[in-house]
C-alpha cells in the first residue's frame, strides 16, 4: 500500500523548482504576450476605420 502512495505524488512535492517553473509559467507567460499583441494589433485595426 506504501509503495502505490509513494508512486502518485504530485510533481509539486518531486521535481526541482527551475522545472517546474519552466513548466508552468513560461507557457502562460507566452500566452499573455500572445493575448496582448492580438488587443494591440485589433485596437490599431479598429482605430483605422
Amino acid at each position: 500500500m506504501e509503495k502505490a502512495v509513494s508512486a502518485n505524488k504530485s510533481p509539486f512535492a518531486t521535481e526541482p523548482i527551475g522545472r517546474l517553473i519552466v513548466k508552468f509559467a513560461v507557457p502562460s507567460v507566452i500566452a499573455l504576450l500572445v493575448n496582448s499583441l492580438y488587443n494591440i494589433v485589433d485596437q490599431i485595426l479598429l482605430a483605422g476605420e
